[in-house]
């Protein structure tokens, strides 16, 4: 369950794997890049992401339809959104934000299997990724993607439905969480390979 982190001086977040490219590439017309200023040395400053009431309603969507293009390339079947699942994202996204910290423990105490539970899902849970970056959702997985743990949460095959939540701070900057989970199992399980994790965050490679 590795983390991602960044800043916005970054140009570039991570080297996209050739799976990912294609799909990523597809969606590069539909997002609009945002107008940059040039600082005292002539140089882009960073800009960063800015969600807005609109974007709001498009972010879900357009992350499963990323997920489930990348899936479709190892024939995975497809995932669908689950509204229990958002909801413990969201609550989570919000909680890190309070902690200023990125990790898996809410400040209660809770991992993510006992966050979904509260919401009443009751299926297997495979997974929970999180970052604290200024980057948008996509750019946030395709960092998921370059790490061997977050990249198995998401392509699963077991996994059958996700959830994502975000809060974005004052200063821009967004706090991420992405669940995935077999619905199909009524048996509680732990979160597979869950460990709490030690020290900073793990940058994408």
């Amino acid at each position: 369950m590795a983390d991602t982190k960044s800043h916005p001086g970054q140009k570039n977040m991570l080297r996209l794997s050739s799976l990912a490219l294609a799909a990523t590439l597809a969606l590069a017309a539909c997002q609009s890049a945002p107008q940059q200023q040039l600082g005292p040395d002539g140089k882009p400053l960073p800009v960063a992401y800015k969600i807005t009431p609109k974007e709001e309603a498009q972010i879900a969507p357009r992350v499963l339809g990323q997920i489930n293009a990348l899936r479709a390339n190892v024939a995975a079947t497809p995932l669908t959104e689950s509204p229990m699942l958002d909801t413990a994202a969201k609550a989570h996204a919000r909680d890190m934000a309070a902690q200023n910290r990125a990790w898996h423990f809410g400040s209660d105490g809770s991992s993510p299997l006992d966050r979904v539970r509260r919401q009443g899902y009751m299926g297997h849970l495979i997974g929970e990724n999180i970052s604290e970056t200024y980057e948008n959702d996509i750019t946030t997985l395709n960092a998921w993607m370059q790490n061997r743990d977050t990249r198995d949460v998401i392509m699963d095959p077991q996994a059958s439905e996700f959830g994502i939540g975000w809060y974005q701070e004052p200063s821009g900057k967004i706090w991420w969480a992405l669940l995935t989970a077999g619905g199909s199992s009524a048996t509680a399980m732990a979160v597979g390979g869950f460990t709490p994790p030690a020290g900073a965050a793990v940058a994408p490679l």
